[in-house]
């Protein structure tokens, strides 16, 4: 028999349990084409269905908030922005949602087999990197086709800014995947915050319209989300027509990464102890 969240210091590494992932490395793999497997089953056209909704809703905001209301008058290369912002966002709610669920939609394996139960949010990671690569390739196309792939040492921010969406939002997921196995409504709640979230980056519109007003130290609390930074980050990245634009992004934006993804690591080990302080009671709340 083997004792699950025993007695562990909340100030104790979690090497232990990255060896025993790292050991089990393969089942992730098998998790992550479950996961997609069964997202897609029945399905003729399988995993393009995870290019069809950004796409979809490329399509929406292109028309309605860039031509509509007028806002890619004063973006350039709206197209090619809108995207950038929408493959970032789409990583992100992809691995807090899936990842709030994933210890709840994976109970049977949970109550019989005795594995890391971080795994399982670890595989909706895997999941959403795997359809971020589809719509990054995508994206790189597009900008082929449009004649502005990034050819400067400023592509290379895309590391580091994915490297801070990634490690955000799996500490959120693995936080939220322990608290909704003994409170449901947390899945849900997500679902709607994910909405209103979605607001308060810079997607459809430009990072440039929020510092005009002037917001003082309302701005500085708007760059204090992480998923904001990562995107904006995205966009020095690979926007190539914005590059040059007053004020298109915060000042010291490089440092603001840097710090948040320190910030954003420590959120994910702690994360880690709480998981481990709740896990012991799954199998019984399952």
């Amino acid at each position: 028999m083997e004792t699950i969240s025993a007695r562990v210091p909340f100030f104790a590494t979690g090497l232990p349990t990255i060896r025993e992932i790292w050991r089990r490395r393969e089942l992730v793999g098998l998790l992550v084409r479950r996961e997609l497997r069964a997202r897609y089953k029945g399905s003729s056209l399988g995993i393009l269905w995870s290019l069809i909704k950004p796409l979809a809703q490329l399509l929406i905001y292109y028309f309605a908030i860039g031509q509509i209301l007028g806002a890619a008058r004063s973006i350039p290369s709206f197209a090619i922005f809108v995207f950038i912002g929408l493959t970032a966002w789409t990583l992100a709610t992809e691995i807090i949602t899936s990842g709030t669920r994933s210890i709840v939609d994976n109970a049977g394996l949970v109550k019989k087999v005795t594995l890391p139960r971080e795994i399982f949010p670890l595989a909706a990671v895997g999941g959403a990197l795997v359809n971020l690569g589809i719509q990054f390739v995508v994206l790189l196309s597009a900008m082929i086709a449009v004649g502005q792939f990034p050819l400067t040492w400023g592509a290379l921010w895309v590391i580091p800014s994915l490297a801070l969406i990634v490690t955000f939002c799996a500490a959120i997921a693995l936080l939220l995947s322990a608290l909704n196995v003994y409170l449901r409504d947390i899945q849900h709640l997500v679902e709607v915050v994910l909405i209103v979230a979605f607001w308060t980056s810079p997607i459809v519109y430009a990072y440039s319209f929020v510092s005009n007003l002037s917001l003082g130290w309302a701005l500085q609390i708007y760059l204090l989300n992480p998923i904001t930074l990562g995107v904006l980050g995205m966009q020095r990245a690979l926007w190539v027509a914005g590059a040059d634009l007053p004020r298109s992004f915060p000042s010291e934006l490089g440092p603001r990464i840097l710090v948040a993804l320190l910030i954003s690591a420590v959120l994910l080990w702690i994360s880690h102890r709480v998981f481990q302080k709740l896990q012991g009671n799954f199998a019984q709340e399952l």
